[in-house]
């Protein structure tokens, strides 16, 4: 028979050995615990990286079309830069600085102000079914783009200049040639809408639905700004600007003088020749060719004018090159 001391020996080892399974299997769990916890760590960061690139690739690259554009009925088939005029009952005449025939007349202005090189075009039309807009690739949807000049090209326009670049953004409205594609409000935006009967307002989004602004017979309603000249009076500040925009940028603008007499305007800038705008000067531009009213639209590298098969001003993005960006639409004179 064991001693008493021996078995209390036997005893306090048996716990020592129970006490060091027990921490080692501890130890065990802790490691796994850890492995599970970095390997948790790796596919969580591989998701996020995922779902970011993601969310990239969808705002900026991956192409959405989500129905195909309505346009006019009304064509005309123009060849080479010209019109056919066996399809008009008028002469044409078409130069590098003229189009002119019996419903339409564009003449293109260049000015030098503000140490910025200035492209007006002066349109006068017989009926504002004239007064267009078209999208890229004929399609309403996300990153659906084409350069100004591929989609003045494809519609035949006389003369085109960029527009609000709509699928750069979410929401705004956006009603094309009387179809109405995006119905979202964006709280105080300001947009141009262009009537059935060629008149242009400035509305404030906060205040009328979209369906209302069709419901009263609107054409266009471009969504970007702001409004330069309301009532024949200039309409920002010395110190408003687009948000992310420098001072002075290349821009782009449109606005009516009266009924069926209207001015394109696309200036160059961001280079040592053309200094570009600021939303002011813009403005007291546009108030000087004596316009009632004057909207800003997208500028920057989008800035572009079209006319008679040829861009005009020149676009550029950084100022190091002269390049035409992609853009989402166009506005546009033609059949």
């Amino acid at each position: 028979m064991k001693s008493l001391e021996e078995r209390a020996g036997k005893t306090e080892y048996t716990g020592k050995t129970e006490y060091n399974r027990r921490l080692q299997a501890g130890e065990r769990r802790k490691t796994d615990l850890t492995r599970k916890g970095r390997a948790f760590g790796i596919a969580y960061g591989i998701l996020l990286t995922a779902f970011t690139l993601y969310v990239v690739l969808d705002t900026f690259v991956i192409t959405r079309v989500y129905q195909e554009a309505v346009v006019s009925s009304v064509t005309v088939e123009r060849s080479g830069g010209t019109v056919n005029t066996g399809t008009l009952a008028g002469a044409v005449l078409i130069s590098d600085r003229m189009y002119q025939d019996e419903n339409i007349s564009v003449v293109l202005t260049e000015y030098e102000a503000y140490d910025t090189t200035i492209y007006v075009a002066d349109v006068v039309v017989t009926s504002d079914e004239y007064l267009k807009t078209a999208m890229a690739k004929n399609a309403y949807g996300k990153n659906v783009t084409a350069k100004t000049s591929e989609t003045a090209e494809l519609f035949d326009a006389i003369l085109a200049i960029n527009g609000d670049y709509y699928g750069a953004r979410e929401k705004g409205y956006v009603i094309r040639n009387g179809v109405l594609y995006r119905s979202t409000a964006v709280k105080n935006q300001e947009d141009l809408v262009i009537y059935a009967d060629g008149s242009f307002a400035i509305i404030n989004e906060s205040e009328v639905s979209a369906e209302q602004l069709l419901a009263d017979g609107a054409m266009q309603v471009l969504s970007f700004g702001p409004a330069l000249v309301i009532d024949g009076a200039i309409s920002v500040t010395t110190e408003e600007e687009v948000g992310r925009a420098k001072a002075s940028n290349p821009r782009t603008a449109i606005g009516m003088i009266e009924d069926g007499h209207y001015v394109f305007v696309v200036s160059d800038g961001r280079t040592d020749e053309s200094e570009g705008l600021s939303l002011y000067q813009l403005a007291e531009f546009m108030s000087s060719l004596g316009v009632t009213t004057a909207y800003n639209l997208d500028g920057g590298g989008s800035s572009t004018m079209y006319f008679n098969g040829t861009v005009i001003n020149n676009p550029t993005t950084t100022g190091n090159s002269v390049k035409e960006r992609k853009v989402s639409d166009i506005v546009y004179i033609g059949y």
